[in-house]
């Protein structure tokens, strides 16, 4: 049904051992604080919200699609673990208390996130691994603060992997395999890439921004030395490719550009609003109809190209069809963090505001002496 015309009931999943999914909100609310931190009273709110979901995150464990539930089908989580470091690091830059920093880096907990691992899918940032973004999260700490002991080494150990994972975005190396056209397989080539794609494009743009703020000029891959610039280069090659500079010509951006998917795989889009209240299965055929989408899901993301840069123009198809949240979220960051000019930098500043001073302040000069 259009969602407009919605009236039958849509009851709520209750959850109480759901630790990925609080810890995860808790990291949403904080963060968010830090934005609003200029309207105070709802940036404590923010705090205070984020505040009560960690602490239930923490207190009773479990993942929030165990047992078979509805979630399990469609966003399984595999672990907790992830969105403790997560959820940890973003809830210290909201409230400035250690105890938050000390659990965001404990090695137990990297360890049970997966930061020793590898593995296929070793630094790609989804919605079911929030550890790259805790990762580079943290070196960002590292690198502007530097808070030294004891969490030094844990926080040396993060950023030596930020700097690997990002070595692994480049053409250079083989972690990971690219299309003919350029776009990289963050998920070995599996179906719905592009959400993969742009998270990896945001966290390549702003990784490159901390490093020219913190007067670095680049990095080390091994022996090898790469100017600041790649990681801006290959985030602006991938979304050049999603907003259509690939082999089909095809935007993945709905309403950008001169050629994009018109049978999105989206109730709302595919649905025409012609006075005709369809019940819940009547707007199959609207599904099922070969004529492009009636309504146009301006700046939807679709699912995107299989591995050979192919792509199918089919409603029912939602592995290339599909528009997701978490797929436009990682757009809209890698859009932000590509666009202004080439010389703005990353404010150093903000993202810290609650964070208590790391070392006391020198005491002030004595007062000139006179004889």
């Amino acid at each position: 049904m259009r969602p407009e015309d919605i009236d039958y009931p849509r009851p709520v999943t209750e959850c109480h051992a759901c630790s990925d999914l609080a810890a995860e909100m808790a990291a949403a609310l904080a963060a968010a604080s830090i934005v609003f931190k200029d309207n105070k009273k709802y940036s404590q709110k923010l705090v205070h919200g984020a505040t009560t979901l960690f602490k239930f995150s923490r207190d009773q464990r479990g993942r929030y699609s165990a047992g078979g539930s509805d979630a399990s089908f469609f966003y399984n989580s595999t672990s907790y673990w992830d969105e403790f470091v997560w959820g940890g690091s973003w809830m210290y830059l909201a409230t400035g208390n250690s105890s938050y920093l000390q659990l965001a880096t404990n090695p137990t907990m990297a360890k049970h996130a997966g930061a020793f691992w590898g593995g296929p899918d070793y630094g790609v940032f989804s919605w079911d691994n929030k550890l790259t973004g805790a990762q580079v999260l943290l070196s960002r700490l590292r690198l502007f603060l530097s808070p030294g002991y004891p969490y030094e080494e844990i926080l040396r150990t993060f950023h030596n992997q930020t700097s690997i994972i990002m070595c692994s975005y480049l053409p250079i190396f083989t972690s990971f395999n690219r299309t003919k056209g350029g776009l990289i397989q963050l998920n070995h080539g599996r179906p719905q890439p592009l959400q993969y794609v742009v998270n990896a494009a945001f966290l390549a743009a702003v990784y490159s921004d901390y490093l020219e703020a913190a007067d670095t000029p680049g990095w080390y891959c091994g022996p090898n030395f790469y100017p600041t610039g790649v990681l801006r280069d290959f985030a602006k090659t991938q979304i050049n490719y999603i907003l259509g500079k690939n082999p089909r010509k095809m935007s993945y951006v709905v309403g950008f550009g001169n050629k994009y998917p018109k049978h999105v795989h989206h109730r709302g889009a595919s649905i025409p609003k012609n006075g005709v209240h369809y019940n819940c299965k009547g707007g199959w055929k609207w599904r099922d109809s070969k004529k492009p989408n009636p309504n146009t899901v301006v700046g939807a993301m679709v699912a995107g190209p299989d591995r050979h840069d192919g792509f199918k123009d089919v409603r029912s198809n939602y592995n290339y069809t599909e528009p997701t949240l978490a797929g436009n979220a990682g757009l809209v960051a890698a859009l932000v963090a590509l666009s202004g000019h080439e010389n703005t930098g990353v404010d150093k500043n903000t993202i810290f505001s609650a964070v208590p001073p790391m070392f006391p302040t020198p005491p002030p000069p004595p007062a000139p002496w006179k004889p």
